[in-house]
């Protein structure tokens, strides 16, 4: 059984541990996004404070005098006064942001949301930065077969003859060669496992077909977000989803059918009326709202980039002012609640830098990992040989640890695809190379 489960984990980690030091890098970046874009962009973000704040409409006034040829899309107001006000623009389908200072009108200047230092390191740890399917696809297999390595890892490590705490819980400093990077890799691996763990499965809600099977269920079973979000009554028939017209939208909020402004043939409300609503309301900052698109289109204010139990969507009539829907935390299922709180410890603000801090030890202890593994690999590896540990003599024991794989398959599709054809390639290619076998 040890043979088996070993010969699982060595494959499972030379094939996917290129993909996880990935993961692994620019997740760590990603966490310290507020530090980084604080410095970056300072001259964008930082203003000093100079007696009152200018209206909004006025704010959006002067950006669009500045960039005459774009659409203005969405207003972020923030909690600090030294913050620029943040405009959503669009501009040949290019979607940017411009920085105005709140008390003199003045435009900053833009920043293309795509070449934002933070969303790069972020599109590199969704989808490998060259987008599409294939790449989410393989972000998840290597997310999913993590969860592997972990579960035959901790079976590897588990002491079979007498306890001890040297080379279990704590490493043999002392030693040599092969066993010291043993202990280097099982000993931080058994104290990270755990937080490994949990940063994985906080990440697979944005994947493509895990993220999807959660939606599912959170939207089948109610647990997600509530049928009864909309004030007005019935949840209204609806294909436009608020994730499709809005921005920084809770997970458990990207979903929910967007109603339409019911009364038409009227001005339109002013922004100062709409953020009138939102101080009424207590909508935490930072905050954005974002414009109706279209006649029946509704002002939309969101937060999800707050604490977990400030997060809030809100619907607005465009003409009337009335709310339409309301969905705050408190309004989610168990799994909406699980799974934002776990999206906020995910991206390191759950708790503060507290939270940053320990998602870059777990990070960088399991980039350790890997590390450490290629260089006990290496020490151990004969001359002419792949290294690998020999396969089990024993075919009942064989087939059993498959069927245990293939069980964790079910429950990750893309890691059940993946495990028959790493076990046809040990079956049919693997075992005819006599490197191999040895």
């Amino acid at each position: 059984m040890y043979q088996t489960v070993w010969r699982w984990h060595f494959y499972a980690g030379l094939i996917f541990a290129p993909f996880l030091i990935i993961l692994a890098f620019s997740g760590a970046v990603y966490l310290f996004k507020p530090q980084i874009e604080s410095v970056l962009y300072h001259d964008l973000y930082y203003v000093e404070e100079k007696g009152d704040i200018l209206p909004s409409t006025k704010q959006i006034d002067e950006v669009q005098k500045a960039y005459p040829e774009t659409a203005i899309t969405s207003i972020k107001y923030y909690d600090d006064p030294l913050r620029t006000a943040e405009i959503g623009i669009m501009t040949n389908g290019e979607m940017s942001s411009a920085f105005i200072n709140p008390y003199t009108g003045e435009v900053a200047g833009t920043l293309s949301d795509d070449e934002k230092f933070t969303t790069i390191f972020k599109k590199i740890h969704s989808e490998l930065l060259i987008g599409g399917t294939l790449a989410n696809r393989l972000v998840e297999l290597a997310a999913c077969w993590a969860v592997i390595l972990l579960i035959t890892g901790l079976y590897i490590w588990w002491p079979r003859n007498k306890a001890s705490i040297w080379g279990t819980v704590l490493p043999r400093f002392n030693r040599k060669g092969r066993i010291f990077w043993r202990d280097m890799h099982a000993v931080p691996a058994f104290w990270l496992s755990l937080f490994m763990l949990i940063l994985i499965l906080t990440g697979l809600p944005w994947s493509g077909v895990m993220g999807e099977q959660i939606n599912r269920l959170a939207t089948y079973s109610n647990t997600g977000y509530p049928p009864f979000a909309h004030s007005f009554g019935e949840k209204p028939e609806s294909i436009v989803k608020t994730k499709d017209v809005a921005e920084d939208i809770p997970w458990a909020a990207e979903n929910i059918p967007v109603p339409n402004s019911s009364v038409t043939g009227y001005v339109p409300l002013s922004l100062e009326k709409v953020t009138d609503i939102a101080q009424a309301e207590k909508i935490q900052k930072p905050y954005t709202i974002s414009m109706p698109q279209g006649e029946k289109g509704v002002y939309t204010i969101s937060t999800s980039h707050t604490k977990p139990g400030d997060n809030a969507t809100l619907h607005v009539d465009q003409y009337s002012g009335a709310i339409l829907s309301d969905v705050r935390f408190d309004d989610y299922g168990i799994m909406g609640k699980g799974i934002t709180m776990g999206v906020a410890l995910h991206e390191g603000r759950l708790f503060g830098v507290a939270n940053q801090i320990l998602g870059l030890i777990t990070c960088l202890g399991l980039i350790g990992l890997i590390v450490s593994s290629y260089v006990m690999w290496r020490k151990r590896k004969p001359q002419e040989s792949s290294g690998a540990p020999p396969k089990s003599k024993d075919s009942k024991v064989t087939r059993v640890v498959f069927f245990i794989m293939l069980g964790l398959g079910i429950v990750m599709p893309l890691v059940g695809i993946s495990i028959i054809a790493v076990y046809l390639l040990d079956r049919f290619v693997f075992s005819k190379i006599p490197s191999v076998q040895n």
